[in-house]
């Protein structure tokens, strides 16, 4: 499978729209903003804020989850997770022009995933993660390959438990981008952060 590739080889995750301003600033050019237990209005306005940060800095801004709310404002990307799959409006999201990209944590989802043409997967966790249970154990970097090796030219995101010295192993696996949310915005420098990932990713150095 081949999807466009992505705009960049790290794809910071971010809990309030200040960080897509912050983190684009730095560089970061493709930033998810994963937006959780928000009344209505107050979501609309940072996703608003997002955006409008995303447009003045450059940034490819996916949005988690809310894809009524991407339709209507019209985002760059919606990312799902398998349960969102569930209920989203898959054709109302492609009509509207809207990317999308997929979680992923095993053999089954990555076969639903493909089954409906994403822009690109995320496999996750590769290594353990403290910021959610999952059900499922770290998959690690092997996994990457396997499943590069599977999608071709189709873009595979690593996720989970990803820091800036693990985030080299990812692309010498595989992976084309690599994310995380503690290793950009839990840190005391995350601007710092996003120019040394960048820097550690530029190019894929072999295992």
């Amino acid at each position: 499978m081949s999807a466009a590739p992505l705009p960049s080889r790290i794809y910071p995750v971010v809990d309030e729209a200040r960080w897509v301003g912050q983190l684009g600033q730095a560089g970061a050019k493709l930033i998810q903003l994963r937006l959780k237990d928000m009344a209505p209005e107050a979501l609309l306005r940072e996703i608003r804020a997002g955006m409008a940060q995303a447009r003045q800095h450059g940034v490819c801004l996916v949005l988690n989850d809310y894809w009524r709310i991407a339709i209507d404002e019209g985002v760059d990307y919606i990312h799902l997770g398998q349960e969102d799959l569930d209920t989203a409006d898959l054709p109302a999201i492609r009509a509207a022009g809207i990317r999308l990209g997929v979680s992923t944590h095993s053999e089954a989802e990555l076969e639903r995933a493909l089954s409906i043409r994403p822009d690109y997967v995320a496999l996750g966790p590769v290594w353990p993660t403290r910021l959610k249970k999952m059900p499922w154990g770290p998959q690690g970097t092997a996994k990457l390959t396997a499943w590069k090796q599977r999608i071709g030219d189709l873009p595979l995101v690593a996720i989970g438990g990803i820091t800036l010295e693990r985030a080299p192993s990812c692309i010498a696996a595989g992976a084309d981008c690599v994310s995380a949310v503690s290793d950009f915005i839990r840190m005391p420098d995350p601007a710092g952060q996003v120019k040394a990932w960048l820097a550690a990713t530029r190019t894929r150095q072999p295992l």
